[in-house]
């Protein structure tokens, strides 16, 4: 099993950047409660909000555990990271955006640090 998105399964608009390349083969994929999604769960999510936000194009790949956002890449954002609340009100799911990935990975960091289960 794959752990990303296979090419024919992405988007045309879209190729995983090289940021989350290297998290992922470093296998720095728990930043809890930040989670890399990978493989089964990566392509249930992917497939969940395509049916969920149909007049979207987000290509997800980290979800939060005490919670449903969802980060994603957008294509009407190209080069953004967006957090979704999945399983929100098509038009209310929008929640959040960082600038990169980076910015993104800090955040989660940050959160990290801070999160207490």
């Amino acid at each position: 099993m794959e752990r990303l998105l296979k090419e024919d399964e992405l988007p045309d608009w879209f190729d995983y950047p090289h940021e989350l390349l290297r998290i992922v083969n470093q296998e720095i994929i728990d930043l809890d409660p930040w989670i890399i999604l990978q493989g089964d769960q990566l392509r249930t999510r992917f497939d969940g909000i395509k049916n969920r936000y149909p007049s979207r194009a987000l290509v997800p790949f980290a979800r939060r555990e005490d919670n449903d956002d969802v980060a994603c890449w957008d294509k009407d954002y190209p080069g953004k990271v967006v957090i979704i609340h999945d399983f929100a009100s098509s038009g209310y799911e929008q929640k959040e955006e960082f600038e990169n990935f980076w910015d993104w990975f800090r955040s989660a960091i940050e959160v990290m640090i801070e999160y207490e289960p």
